[in-house]
């Protein structure tokens, strides 16, 4: 079991460098915040065009299948799953209402072709609501996970800390500890995969020693997985305090005053495009997203 390649979530791709690394992190954040913000209130085809939209990205950067289906494979069975539940689920407007009037003072209608029930079998009912519900949680579901899984796929830690600095910069006039916090941010990311190292060594000690855990019962196992996880927290802290000292031996002091420039930020003639198709996408939202 290898958490550290088996984890689908917020791996950062270092090969190959594709066109969607080559892009300045303030670009990606910018286009982030579009996906994150834009199925708002938006209708069921302009959310589904969002997910067109990023599975053909993922296309076009030639992003290796081994990575393709770790990042989007898991996801695409719970969206599949949610879409399924939610559209045979009930829409809550399924109630039968007692009219006012006999059916025989009930003026006759034309047949139209309109039908709010689209299937029906024994206790299996689609409705219209309750698929226009399934199409609109599955995708939201979709985008949303997806759509920042990609921006950290394609994006190394620091810069993505350099961009939320430069994003954060005028917080400086309200005395806000930016530098502090895109440190400590810093640090957050550089340590999550010590924090699966740790993980995965202890689970690996644990299945190697063969414990029969039917014969140690459920207060034994309990007692077992609480020592392992006094331990992780444990090398965790050990870890942390080593990370303290390095800094503290490198003679840092303040982040204003011991600051380390990971990335230079510059847009390039690829950045001024993706930034000027922006626009034109928000203008795509307002005139056929619709307002949901």
């Amino acid at each position: 079991m290898d958490l550290l390649r088996s984890l689908p979530i917020g791996l950062y791709l270092e090969q190959p460098s594709t066109w969607l690394h080559a892009l300045d992190p303030r670009v990606k954040l910018a286009w982030l915040m579009s996906f994150l913000f834009a199925p708002v209130l938006a209708t069921a085809p302009w959310r589904v065009g969002l997910v067109a939209v990023l599975v053909l990205m993922t296309l076009s950067a030639r992003i290796p299948l081994r990575v393709w289906k770790q990042q989007m494979g898991w996801l695409l069975m719970i969206g599949v799953f949610a879409f399924i539940i939610t559209t045979i689920a009930p829409d809550g407007l399924n109630i039968d209402y007692q009219p006012r009037l006999p059916e025989s003072a009930i003026a006759p209608t034309e047949p139209t072709p309109y039908q709010y029930i689209l299937y029906e079998m024994g206790r299996v009912k689609i409705t219209r609501r309750s698929l226009d519900l399934a199409i609109r949680i599955s995708t939201i579901l979709f985008t949303l996970i997806y759509s920042s899984s990609l921006y950290l796929l394609t994006t190394a830690p620091e810069e993505i800390t350099a961009a939320l600095e430069y994003v954060m910069g005028p917080l400086r006039r309200f005395k806000v500890p930016v530098t502090e916090i895109v440190l400590t941010l810093t640090l957050s990311l550089r340590f999550i995969p010590l924090v699966l190292e740790e993980v995965q060594n202890l689970i690996r000690s644990v299945s190697t020693r063969s414990i029969n855990w039917k014969k140690l019962g459920i207060r034994k196992s309990l007692q077992v997985w609480l020592i392992v996880i006094d331990r992780v927290l444990e090398n965790l802290l050990l870890r942390a305090e080593q990370i303290a000292i390095a800094m503290d031996v490198r003679g840092f002091t303040t982040p204003s005053r011991h600051r380390v420039q990971w990335n230079i930020l510059r847009l390039r003639r690829i950045d001024l495009v993706a930034l000027g198709i922006l626009p034109l996408f928000w203008w795509a939202r307002v005139m056929f997203g619709g307002m949901g």
